[in-house]
């Protein structure tokens, strides 16, 4: 939601839309006397019945109309279904504020949302019964409890597709952020990177997973640029959480011949609204390499391009300032200059192309769009069905934020393109908190596999941590996990490529584990996780 010049006209309903909701309030109605008593996990929260108010049909009609004509002014419409009743409650004050209303009926909505970056309007977009409509729209028609997993197949613990290798011990701990790992095909034999976001350490290992040297980084390494030789090191800031500080940086990394790792004593691009990518292209077609960032950022983000105009001297370009550019590709066409693919992940949450027009400018088409309250994570660009178009697999399952409830939505996705650009989803699997998902045919049957990974894991099906979907044929999948007696729960990221040589995708996995507090188990685990490719 944002704020728009416009005074707000009252919403007129329709007899059809109000004979509707009468019903949908009478069964909503009784589905709250059914529901309290029930049980009371993160997903229903009995003791909150009394702040409920059962409002009427009029309010809720209009406040469905208001939702439709400022939400989207922001975002794409989220649908009440997508949360419980009680979640919607965490998300009014934040939405709230962002139109400029500071309090409601007693309620303060100051200090919802935290930022320096935070612009309030100086008067309310909504009068305080029009507020209360939207309100009252989302809390009488959200479900009370959010549905379970729609999992037709379950996830069978076992991986009889690779062995799983730890680091030497002093790369365990009770606590691990694994925040970014590389397998790096660009020597041989192939060398790794795995950075420690909780210490702020680089690590290069051989592919024997011998540490050969380590350095120390400003913040939390997210990642690596290799480009013909060239290494520049991204970090997001001082540490993984959101806020508006601008103190990403990305440096130059030198390797020795003997694996001595030296980072330059000043950052090729400073202050930074928490970077998380950097690619190389010529954006201009100069012949000089120009550098696209990912400036995820908090509240306020961009994606932009810095021109090299010589000299190792720069120029920002922005091309959008959308907030939540987490991962982008570039898109090369032969006679044209590079385009790209991006997916942001915060409010305006979707797959974007740009094409490059030239002089720096941009044309933005969405590709696919997804409500804001999703989550959004990754996507890939893979040829799924072998029609010779690349196909998206899309992942959602961010939680970290006022909305944290198991979401049945959350999963990987697989949209298939016509060939004319226009993409449909074909598939999906549900997976808690998914964060990112790597197709390859890694079993070299000619079926695509999809390796996944998960942050925001159900503590009761830690299996979810990483799945590797077997493809079994067109569009159908078989779900594996780790055994039972590997010890492992979620992570951060995940890389594939060949780690020994055999020609053979590999992978790794970047561990989060925290083990503190009075119910600390006293176990320390490995800072990543390598997968060796056992296929025949």
């Amino acid at each position: 939601m944002t704020n728009k010049p416009d005074k707000p006209r009252p919403a007129k309903v329709s007899k059809t839309v109000i004979v509707g909701i009468v019903i949908l309030v009478i069964a909503v109605a009784i589905g709250l006397f059914w529901y309290l008593p029930a049980d009371k996990d993160n997903n229903t929260i009995a003791n909150e019945a009394d702040s409920f108010r059962i409002a009427t049909v009029e309010s809720i009609a209009a406040g469905k109309v208001l939702a439709q004509q400022y939400c989207t002014s922001c975002h794409m419409l989220p649908d009440p279904a997508l949360l419980n009743r009680f979640k919607w409650k965490n998300v009014f004050p934040q939405m709230g504020l962002r139109m400029g209303i500071k309090s409601h009926r007693g309620e303060s909505y100051t200090g919802s949302i935290k930022g320096d970056d935070l612009i309030v309007p100086s008067a309310p977009i909504l009068n305080d019964q029009q507020w209360q409509d939207i309100i009252d729209y989302y809390m009488n028609t959200a479900p009370i409890k959010l549905p379970p997993q729609n999992r037709l197949l379950p996830i069978k613990k076992e991986l009889p597709f690779f062995t799983v290798e730890n680091p030497q011990n002093s790369l365990e701990g009770k606590q691990v952020l694994g925040s970014y790992v590389k397998i790096d095909n660009s020597v041989k034999p192939a060398r790794i990177f795995v950075a420690n976001g909780q210490v702020k350490k680089l690590y290069l290992l051989s592919a024997q997973l011998k540490i050969i040297d380590s350095v120390a980084t400003t913040g939390p390494v997210v990642d690596i640029l290799f480009d013909h030789g060239n290494i520049m090191i991204c970090t997001i800031g001082k540490d993984l959480g959101a806020n508006s500080d601008k103190l990403g940086t990305i440096t130059q990394l030198t390797i020795s011949a003997k694996g001595k790792m030296q980072l330059a004593p000043e950052p090729t691009f400073s202050k930074l609204g928490r970077p998380v990518q950097i690619l190389a292209a010529d954006i201009n077609g100069d012949n000089k390499t120009d550098y696209v960032i990912c400036e995820f950022g908090s509240l306020t983000g961009e994606l932009c391009w810095m021109e090299n105009i010589g000299n190792g001297n720069f120029t920002k370009h922005v091309i959008s300032t959308l907030p939540g550019a987490i991962k982008a590709y570039i898109n090369n066409q032969e006679g044209k200059l590079p385009g790209l693919y991006v997916l942001f992940a915060q409010g305006e949450e979707g797959i974007f192309h740009f094409t490059n027009k030239g002089d720096g400018k941009f044309e933005t088409k969405e590709m696919l769009r997804f409500p804001a309250i999703y989550g959004s994570s990754y996507f890939e660009m893979v040829d799924m069905n072998h029609d010779g178009y690349k196909d998206i697999v899309y992942t959602c399952g961010d939680n970290g934020n006022a909305t944290l409830v198991l979401k049945p939505y959350h999963g990987v996705y697989i949209f298939i393109n016509d060939g004319k650009g226009n993409y449909k989803q074909q598939y999906f699997y549900p997976i808690n908190g998914c964060y990112k998902a790597i197709a390859r045919d890694f079993d070299g049957d000619g079926n695509i596999d999809i390796a996944t990974i998960s942050l925001f894991t159900d503590a009761r099906q830690p299996e979810e941590g990483f799945v590797y979907l077997k493809g079994t044929g067109g569009l159908t999948f078989a779900p594996y996990a780790f055994s039972s007696d590997i010890k492992f729960e979620r992570a951060v990221t995940l890389d594939a490529g060949d780690i020994n040589g055999d020609n053979k995708p590999d992978l790794l996995i970047g561990n989060a584990y925290f083990d503190f507090g009075p119910f600390g188990y006293n176990v320390s685990e490995p800072l990543f996780y390598a997968l060796k490719n056992i296929s025949k």
